[in-house]
């Protein structure tokens, strides 16, 4: 016996080897991998053919390979099933963190606090027919500052977070862009190999 698992020879069809390529651009798209590495582990899994073979790509990245061997047949597994392993960082990067999560919090709080606000005021506008109702919304800037007053959330800090906000969404964006662009090219150059 040479001691390797039958189930490694498994075969892939199009949808695993499609479906391995989307969590991969899941992965890129979250900063876990360089647009290099991405090009050559895309490249790997499209070329793929047995379940050994889409599992090298995956080494190294949080959740592991997507397929796996059940009952002898390639399911695919759901990406986030399994959670990511903590990464001591740096202090900048946990300031950052902290100020991510701060800003996020005041966020949250903000439009529970104006929604709050709205039902209040169509209460004692519509039901309780106060001509007075208006009221609450001079009360709204107070309001809106107890949440920034308790978590030490200044004007600048807003600012960073707001630029953050932004350069995360920009730096996403790109990736996942790039990512269904090289699955694209993948996909196309496999159909052009099979005709």
């Amino acid at each position: 016996m040479t001691g390797r698992d039958p189930s490694d020879d498994l075969r892939l069809g199009d949808t695993d080897r499609l479906h391995a390529l989307n969590v991969l651009a899941e992965h890129y798209a979250a900063g876990r991998l360089s647009t290099e590495e991405f090009y050559d582990r895309s490249g790997e899994v499209a070329v793929a053919r047995t379940l050994e073979a889409a599992g090298e790509p995956f080494r190294g990245l949080p959740g592991g390979v997507p397929l796996e061997n059940v009952d002898g047949r390639v399911h695919t597994v759901a990406p986030g099933s399994e959670p990511i392993p903590a990464v001591p960082a740096a202090p900048a990067e946990v300031e950052l963190t902290t100020l991510r999560s701060r800003g996020a919090l005041v966020e949250s709080l903000d439009w529970l606090i104006i929604g709050a606000t709205l039902v209040t005021f169509l209460v004692l506008q519509l039901v309780v027919d106060w001509d007075y109702a208006w009221l609450v919304w001079p009360s709204l800037i107070v309001t809106l500052s107890i949440p920034r007053v308790a978590l030490r959330f200044s004007d600048a800090d807003e600012e960073i977070y707001e630029e953050l906000k932004e350069s995360d969404a920009a730096a996403r964006k790109k990736r996942l862009r790039k990512a269904a662009e090289r699955i694209r090219q993948l996909e196309s150059g496999s159909d052009s190999e099979r005709e």
